[in-house]
Order: structure tokens, then sequence, then C-alpha cells
């Protein structure tokens, strides 16, 4: 059953908390060691792509929903219909990173757990991002912890119960245009999923004296079948890996970026990649960004669909794994080599 009464209020019980936020409040000037990559590992300039905005492909959901074949090959999302819940979901982040920090602490994520606020987990001596992060499980209902929401926030809840629904509703769209390129019915993918979940992260970049010292977010692909990105209108930060270049996601009003994960790489055989993607620091100004991912039930098996699969395009990827076993191991593995894991884990061994 789902818990609402008496939570939310910040029942919470956490370790004192590393906050980017507090440290560029107290120092504007200098960088801690523990977010100062190595020099091998720096973003750099001569790793840009000076793609043109105009390459970087735009579907108009109003046309993916009527079945336009061009529509479902693309990246950012406009005219998806969520144009009331966007502005009020980067209040509703804008408004919890204002609070102090005190206040904030109240929903802090407790030791080796994913929920709440706080930073990702890292080990001692690995490099951390330059963010802090509200997550959150937002979908199905059934499964909110809202000891973690800040419902103190007026219209906090109402702002996140309408994000997480219009994200459902547009992640079934996209979902079902997938299955049919994939020759499926469109309700299959949905359905491989078993109980879809839904997580969402709120994310507060501080602005950074030395931003070529580090990451926003490290160089990663998702463990997800898909993400959809909802960034700042004027802040150009994510950047997504393209033949071997980092390619600057221009933000557009409005939109998100939908990013393809390794669930999605795997069920396609590897014709639908696995996005690798980064965020950059800028020393301007802090920025904000919300992201809603899409997840399988822990039972859900990782397998290439026989609709990929021909003499032309032999399976390159193993059958029965269970996402469970998948998200566990590149965890594990991540923690322990503070490095992202790619999906090479799932691949048949040559």
């Amino acid at each position: 059953m789902q818990q609402t009464e008496g939570l939310g209020n910040g029942s919470c019980s956490a370790p004192p908390l590393l906050s980017v936020q507090e440290i560029v409040r107290s120092d504007t000037e200098n960088v801690p060691e523990r977010y100062i990559r190595n020099p091998g590992n720096r973003p750099k300039s001569s790793d840009i792509s000076l793609v043109p905005d105009k390459e970087l492909p735009v579907i108009d959901f109003s046309l993916l929903a009527k079945g336009d074949e061009d529509e479902r090959r693309k990246l950012d999302i406009i005219n998806h219909g969520a144009d009331e819940a966007l502005p009020k979901i980067k209040t509703a982040t804008r408004q919890f990173f204002d609070l102090p920090l005190s206040e904030k602490e109240k929903y802090a994520m407790p030791p080796d757990h994913f929920e709440g606020y706080g930073q990702e987990d890292k080990a001692e001596g690995h490099k951390r991002d330059w963010n802090d992060l509200l997550w959150l499980r937002t979908m199905p209902p059934h499964s909110r912890n809202t000891k973690y929401w800040p419902l103190a926030i007026p219209g906090f809840k109402e702002s996140m119960e309408e994000y997480a629904t219009e994200m459902q509703r547009v992640s079934y769209e996209i979902l079902g245009n997938l299955s049919l390129l994939m020759g499926m019915e469109r309700d299959f993918l949905k359905e491989l999923h078993g109980e879809v979940k839904q997580g969402t992260r709120m994310n507060y970049y501080p602005a950074c004296a030395r931003p070529d010292l580090v990451f926003a977010l490290s160089p990663h692909c998702d463990n997800t079948s898909l993400s959809l990105v909802l960034q700042e209108d004027n802040i150009t930060a994510l950047q997504v890996k393209h033949k071997g270049m980092w390619v600057p996601v221009k933000p557009i009003p409005n939109a998100m970026a939908v990013l393809l994960g390794d669930v999605m790489e795997s069920w396609s055989n590897g014709k639908y990649k696995s996005l690798e993607h980064r965020a950059v620091a800028n020393m301007e100004k802090p920025r904000i960004s919300v992201v809603s991912f899409v997840i399988p039930s822990n039972e859900a098996e990782l397998s290439p669909l026989k609709t990929m699969v021909d003499d032309d395009h032999p399976i390159i990827y193993k059958n029965g794994v269970k996402y469970i076993d998948y998200l566990l191991y590149k965890q594990t593995k991540e923690a322990s080599e503070d490095k992202n894991v790619n999906i090479d884990y799932l691949k048949i061994e040559n």
C-alpha cells in the first residue's frame, strides 16, 4: 500500500552529507581534490565534435504518435503534450535545492542506498561528480517512498505526480514505436518490462571555478531501457558520444532528450545502441536537470528479440540474463573500478 501519512516531512536518518552546493557557497575559487579528475580523464576541447545543431535529430511527438517512420530514430522530443508539467517540475527542483542544507539533509539517502538526497555513492578514493541529486521512485504509485519526498514544499507532490504521469505516457508511446520498429506488436516492449518502473532524478550542478578539471556527470551509459532528460533552456552541458567524439546537445525549450539504455541495446541485438553521455560544468552559473528513467522489473529477461536476429544479424548478446543480475554486476563493478562498465557483460564471448 502506498504510504503518505506522516512521511515526506524529513523522517530520514543518514550521516552528514557531502554537498557540492555547500562547498561552492563557502569557497567559489577552489575545487576539492575528491572532484579533480586525473589528467588523462578530464573534459578536453579536442574531444568535442562541433556538429551543427540542425544535424542533431528532433522527434516531433505529434508525428510519432501518428506512426511517422522517420520520427522513430531521433534524439530530442518536441510536441510531447507535457507542456504544463515540465515547467512545474523545474520549479519544484529549484525550490528543493534552494532549501537550507539542514532541511535537505532530512531527505538524505542512507548508506548503500540510491534513493533520497545526496550524491552518487562512490568508494573511498574514487572521484566524485560535480553535482547534488534527489532520486525518487515515482512509478508505479505503490512503489513511492514518500519519506524522501519534500512534501513541505507547496505543490511539490502535485508537480511530481503530474510529471511522473506525463513521462509514463510519453515513454509508453516511445516503447510502442520501438516495438513496431523491431517487428513486434505495439505493446510488446512494454509487456517485456514486466511491471514498468520509473525513477526520477533531480540534479543540481553548481558553477565551478575550474570546469576543465571536473565532470558534472561522468561518462556512462544508463542501465535502463530509456531515459528522458529535461535540461535548462539556456545552458548546454549534456554531451553524447558519436563516432568517438562528444557532441553537445543544445537544449531546445520545452523539449527532452531521449537516451536509449543498455536494456534496449540487448533487446535489439545491438541495433539500437545504449547512448554514452556525460555532462560538463561551467564557470558562469548553476543549472538543474530532471531525468525520468524507464526501468524493467527485476525478473525481466535481457535477450535479443527473435525479430532482431537473422543470417545478416547473428546473435551477439546472451539469452536469459535477468535484469537484476546485470544491474548488480554493473553497480558492483563500477563501485570497485571507478569507471563506467559498458554492455560487454551481456555480449556472447567469442
